[in-house]
């Protein structure tokens, strides 16, 4: 029960986190107001940074920095063993 909620959490918030990297990239080539990227920091630490690195990887956003790559690739494997745990102790 517990992994499906967790699941259900990095879910929603790689959904979020996307479409807010998408946003950003839209602002980016438009020259409006961007999203501060401290705000994407935080999007992908609240269980979206498989999100995030999905919208490196698919819009091309953010791949120059290598922070991001560290920051989303360290949380994805983070959340990804917060998973298996849930899943080991749930039993």
């Amino acid at each position: 029960m517990i992994a499906a909620l967790l699941i259900l959490a990095i879910a929603l918030g790689s959904l979020i986190t996307f479409g807010v990297f998408a946003y950003d990239k839209l602002r980016a080539r438009l020259g409006g107001r961007r999203v501060p990227e401290a705000t994407l920091y935080l999007l992908s630490g609240l269980l979206g940074a498989p999100g995030g690195l999905a919208a490196m990887l698919v819009l091309r956003h953010k791949t120059r920095k290598p922070a991001f790559w560290l920051v989303n690739v360290g949380l994805c494997a983070v959340q990804a063993l917060l998973v298996v745990a849930a899943l080991v102790l749930g039993r």
